[in-house]
């Protein structure tokens, strides 16, 4: 069996320093380190509990596979905050059947990312006789 110490999703953009303003500024993660110089230069953004590691350059399109889940405390305030500040909002906040309050975002290369806000009566959060 493999024991992991650490992970980290692994993105390519195709341009860097609009993805470093992306999640840096308009998403407003936390950097953890950076590395390297230039235009291709690293940097790791902290994920909650993962890390998001921006860096070198991708030469094609997004793919469909990529998708980052992103849990946030009041994904309303969110949609707010990345609609004022230019993100690309792909869908509103909604409270899906399975109970959980998601919104759908793009990054500059396509790639989606859900916001989701567990409801304090989620079974995610509250499991009764426990």
């Amino acid at each position: 069996m493999v024991h992991v110490l650490s992970s980290r999703i692994l993105l390519r953009p195709t341009d860097p320093d609009r993805s470093r303003a992306f999640y840096g500024e308009t998403l407003g993660l936390e950097v953890s380190r950076e590395f390297g110089t230039g235009p291709e230069r690293g940097t790791v953004y902290f994920l909650g509990g993962g890390f998001l590691e921006v860096s070198g350059r991708s030469e094609g399109p997004a793919g469909e596979t990529l998708q980052l889940w992103l849990q946030v405390a009041d994904v309303a305030s969110a949609h707010e905050e990345l609609a004022g500040a230019g993100a690309e909002v792909l869908r509103p906040p909604v409270r899906e059947p399975w109970g959980l309050i998601e919104m759908w975002i793009a990054d500059p290369d396509g790639h989606r990312i859900v916001l989701v806000q567990v409801p304090d009566d989620h079974p995610l959060r509250y499991r009764p006789g426990i």
